[in-house]
């Protein structure tokens, strides 16, 4: 089971924000409708390459499986081009 991961102080405020904020424009690079839930975390990560936190987007289509990608960066750190370059593998062909 994962744990949640945010810092204390002022980003741990504003981490839900930046998360819901990123939820919003993962949702239109990938061109999805309201059906589809995006999700974004931010966990504790184990490898140093993290630096103690990495940025978890599920995406859940309908009738679908989850699709999960990782960046090994604070939420507070992810950038657009990080977030498009992450969602590469979760584009649908289809849409």
């Amino acid at each position: 089971m994962a744990r949640l991961f945010f810092r204390r102080g002022q980003s741990a405020e504003a981490a839900p924000d930046a998360a819901r904020e990123l939820a919003v424009r993962a949702r239109a690079m990938l061109g999805v409708d309201e059906d589809t839930t995006i999700s974004i975390s931010e966990i504790a990560c184990g490898d140093p390459a993290c630096g103690g936190a990495e940025t978890v987007v599920l995406v859940m289509r309908p009738g679908r499986r989850t699709e999960a990608a990782k960046l090994l960066k604070p939420l507070s750190q992810v950038t657009d081009e990080d977030l498009r370059e992450a969602l590469v593998p979760l584009h649908d062909p289809a849409s």
